[in-house]
């Protein structure tokens, strides 16, 4: 009788044991494969990201806004104008060098406005080219893989009792169910980005046409603080790939296999915590709106 429970026993170890490596192979693909994206596409200009939703915003900037760009340019001069020949005491101390300012500033105003794709998409391609650097100087693997410490994983199974196994099998499960939740939190940080930074581009002609005057300019510099913000963004997206690179590093050699897990788990946790949180550091520090 007894051999027969000692049999039933070692069937439900080596059920549960299975049933663990089965979980722990492969538990972390996902979300190793969603921080492989971001590292690689946060790189990307909005022309190479999709090269058909730029078109299309390109498209939508020349035909659509930069005519209203243009009607809110000329009251803005116009008002400008009027503004500077009658603040001067009704012209009685009018200098006439201010009007050689004010073709200046006409000057400046429509270069911006009929300019301003060509101009945000040069912030942006200086933001990249730092992020490229940086990425230069991240060596270190995000990969999380048990796979490779399997074989000593196994004997740590085999030294543990029935109970403590199967609470280690609904951790895996648990773990196994919120991974995907967390590799699609990973990728919609780098689609939010991009979307957010066609929709700068397709209005950009609009607070352009406001930089030129000090009373309205703010628009306008606010605006371009935002671009600088986005673009710097994927600095910081680097670098919190690169801080959690190291953290995972040594993971797969912990000697607690409970604790490993939660690490994991609670690593790539706290890297889509942060990732969520690039927008606003980089808003913060650049003051933009």
């Amino acid at each position: 009788m007894l051999n027969i429970l000692d049999q039933i026993g070692q069937w439900i170890k080596e059920f549960l044991i299975e049933c663990i490596t089965g979980n722990l192979s492969g538990l972390f693909d996902q979300v190793n494969e969603a921080v492989g994206d971001v590292a690689a596409d946060v790189g990307k200009t909005p022309q190479d990201w999709n090269a058909g939703v730029f078109s299309m915003i390109r498209s939508l900037s020349d035909n659509v806004i930069v005519p209203i760009a243009g009607i809110i340019l000329t009251f803005v001069l116009c008002y400008e104008l009027i503004s500077m020949i009658t603040e001067k005491n009704n012209m009685h101390d009018f200098d006439t060098f201010n009007i050689f300012k004010w073709i200046f500033k006409v000057f400046v105003a429509t270069y911006l406005v009929t300019h301003t794709f060509d101009i945000t998409m040069a912030i942006f391609e200086l933001s990249q080219n730092v992020v490229r650097q940086s990425a230069g100087v991240i060596t270190g693997n995000t990969n999380i893989q048990f796979d490779a410490v399997m074989g000593s994983l196994t004997s740590q199974l085999e030294t543990m009792g029935n109970g403590e196994l199967f609470g280690l099998l609904v951790e895996t499960v648990l773990i196994r169910i919120t991974t995907p939740i967390l590799s699609v939190c990973v990728m919609l940080v780098l689609v939010g980005r991009m979307v957010e930074i066609y929709i700068y581009c397709s209005v950009g002609a609009i607070p352009f046409a406001t930089m030129t005057n000090r009373e309205w300019g703010q628009m306008g510099n606010n605006y371009l603080r935002g671009l600088v913000a986005l673009g710097l963004q994927g600095f910081f997206i680097m670098v919190c790939i690169a801080v959690y690179s190291v953290l995972v590093s040594n993971i797969g050699n912990a000697a607690n296999i409970h604790g490993a897990i939660w690490k994991c788990a609670g690593y790539t946790l706290l890297l889509c915590f942060s990732l969520f949180k690039t927008s606003s550091i980089s808003r913060s520090i650049f003051n933009a709106h």
